[in-house]
């Protein structure tokens, strides 16, 4: 029978206050959220996952309970999953790990590597974070312990398994400036949760303070580095694939690639007009650009050929016959490919940093040994990016202007370009082993 312990004082009116809150905002986010699900696609798959039904074969397989859950959201933070859980199983074989997302991408992502040899894993859709469904979930997988990736931190989650003396961690923690403020807002009612927590792995020792300050104990943080950053990790890129699909359209391997990452609504165009002022200079660029989300292909398509450019879908490569017309601009539709893609290009750009907030991951493309260039919204990798600036091992630029004349310059300078990329490299030498580090963590009970 299982004892559930009682939650702390604290944290009683919290819970309760969210309890009652969470059906009302669920309600209003649920236009949007199936907008979003609608786009994405195979928004029917497993949707009964979602609150805590499963079928009877998955129950099957999951219902001898003992598993190490990993919680990931969407696509890079579940191959931040998978590689973490491939380290824990090497560490203790025969270790069972069920893996969860939140997005169809991301699940689509996961069963592909796992299919590819991801070792003995699960996979289900998280649960919504209401109290029953909560409950179902966790009564049927009855799991060891409870990994969330990033700085997922559910209430009814944290606090049902708390009940159950069920550790919860999070791995790849981050916390910068504008988060913390936002939380401190509410320290009142979320400094429980976040003392709940079994411990939390950080990317930084900057953000140590900031955790603490929101209720976790100094005892459960751990400065384990980035499981993105992780050299030892990182897997050979698919280059040879990639540059076999694009001398089909005649894009040989010496040929120059603006690659921009991740973008956002606005800069597809801006990248296209940097595109076209770049081929004075540089006939046979090619700008391959992977929007953030690929629901936006027509969109970007009809921002390209609003400037006179002629796209091309990367779904469509392998199709073509080899010497096939060259587009002026290759969209990449694909998901869980940014990384692979990286390697074939000269210069990289990183997404939502020029027209939206927040930036991408730069590390990416410098572990892939490409320059990197952003905008001026990086707050999301704040630390990293002052890091690469000091070390010069990245470009930040103000506008299309400057992004215009950075690119020239690492387009006619390969040797400083490859100087850039070493010294952004020696500044993600810290996070080496970050995943061995984190599953020692994590193995320990």
């Amino acid at each position: 029978m299982e004892i559930l312990r009682a939650l702390p004082e604290a944290a009683r009116l919290p819970l309760r206050v969210y309890r009652l809150l969470f059906p009302v905002a669920f309600i209003l986010m649920l236009p949007g959220f199936v907008v979003r699900m609608l786009r994405r696609g195979q928004w029917r798959h497993q949707f009964g996952q979602r609150f805590g039904f499963y079928s009877s074969a998955v129950r099957q397989r999951l219902g001898s309970g003992g598993w190490t859950w990993i919680h990931s959201v969407s696509v890079g933070e579940m191959l931040m999953g998978i590689r973490l859980a491939k380290t824990l199983q090497e560490a203790q074989p025969g270790l069972k790990v069920v893996l969860s997302t939140t997005t169809s991408t991301g699940y689509a992502v996961a069963r592909e590597q796992i299919a590819k040899g991801g070792g003995e894993m699960e996979l289900i859709y998280y649960p919504i974070d209401a109290t029953a469904v909560v409950r179902r979930a966790l009564a049927l997988l009855r799991p060891a312990q409870v990994v969330m990736v990033d700085k997922e931190l559910w209430p009814n989650m944290v606090a049902e398994c708390f009940r159950r003396s069920i550790p919860v961690s999070i791995v790849n923690a981050r916390m910068s400036p504008r988060s913390e403020r936002g939380f401190l807002k509410w320290r009142r009612w979320v400094e429980p949760f976040f003392g709940m927590l079994e411990r939390v792995c950080l990317q930084e020792p900057e953000d140590l303070e900031r955790w603490q300050a929101l209720g976790v104990p100094g005892g459960a943080l751990h400065c384990t580095g980035s499981l993105k950053f992780d050299f030892a990790m990182a897997e050979p890129a698919r280059t040879s694939e990639f540059r076999a699909l694009l001398r089909r359209i005649g894009v040989q391997d010496g040929t120059p690639i603006l690659l921009a990452g991740s973008t956002f609504p606005g800069e597809e165009a801006a990248l296209g007009r940097v595109w076209i002022a770049l081929r004075k200079t540089h006939p046979d660029l090619l700008l391959i650009v992977v929007p953030r989300h690929v629901e936006r292909t027509p969109e970007v398509e009809a921002d390209l050929r609003s400037l006179g450019l002629t796209p091309m879908r990367r779904t469509a490569l392998p199709e073509l016959p080899p010497g096939s017309a060259r587009p002026d601009v290759l969209i990449v539709n694909t998901t869980g490919e940014l990384r692979d893609w990286y390697a074939v290009a000269t210069v990289c750009f990183i997404g939502k940093s020029l027209m939206a907030t927040g930036g991408q991951n730069p590390a990416e493309p410098v572990l892939a040994g490409r320059p990197v260039v952003f905008g001026p919204h990086m707050e999301n990798f704040e630390a990293l990016v002052r890091q690469f600036l000091a070390a010069e091992g990245a470009v930040q630029v103000r506008d299309e202007a400057g992004l215009i004349c950075s690119v020239e310059s690492l387009l006619q300078d390969p040797v400083r370009a490859q100087a850039m990329v070493a010294r952004a490299r020696s500044v993600l030498e810290v996070h080496n082993g970050a995943n061995a580090r984190t599953a020692e963590l994590l193995l320990k009970r």
